[in-house]
């Protein structure tokens, strides 16, 4: 490989660099606010330890699934599910997004990574859809384990992403524990609203 392409690649991860700022309206334990950076090396993480408990899907398919779903972020930020509106996609304004993002990449380079994204959206692949479900739930278990602020909208989880949470039975595994989690925070959450 030449240092030219080389350079192209570089660059690429230094654009890339944005997902480290680009902020999620998830909390961490400590009360910072999340990264999308965070939430994908998290969501891979998850993918990483759940991989051998479902031998049908391919491992760094899982992995590199997880890398990109939310690689778009880097140029307009994230927006996050409560603010979206039925007539304005998210995905459409996001594909842009990574089109413009990995615009200087080698033509093979891009074109892998907006097929893994395309996948991704679609659902295309088991391995797809199996991410689109982790990513609802890693964001309900950050949501869970988070120092959120007063008002946190416990409820709403309980309802997120559900027809992507029932694509797998380890997904919906998952959830059923994620959701026990949830109505807990949330009746914590107003028992402590009553008291003040």
């Amino acid at each position: 490989m030449n240092d030219e392409t080389l350079v192209k690649y570089i660059d690429f991860i230094q654009r890339a660099e944005a997902l480290k700022s680009t902020l999620r309206t998830a909390y961490t334990a400590t009360g910072r606010q999340e990264s999308t950076a965070e939430h994908s090396w998290r969501l891979a993480l998850l993918a990483l330890v759940l991989a051998e408990e479902i031998p049908e899907a391919d491992p760094l398919r899982l992995l590199r699934l997880c890398l990109v779903h939310d690689l778009g972020e880097a140029i307009h930020g994230d927006i996050p599910a409560v603010d979206q509106r039925a007539g304005q996609p998210k995905s459409a304004a996001e594909r842009a997004d990574l089109e413009d993002l990995t615009s200087g990449l080698p033509p093979r380079g891009r074109e892998a990574i907006l097929a893994l994204w395309e996948d991704y959206e679609t659902g295309g692949s088991l391995e797809a859809r199996l991410v689109k479900g982790l990513d609802k739930l890693e964001t309900i278990i950050q949501h869970n384990q988070g120092l959120n602020p007063e008002r946190f909208d416990y409820p709403f989880n309980l309802g997120y992403g559900r027809k992507h949470t029932a694509t797998h039975p380890i997904l919906e595994q998952i959830r059923r524990l994620a959701d026990r989690e949830t109505a807990r925070r949330a009746s914590a959450g107003q028992a402590a609203s009553e008291k003040s």
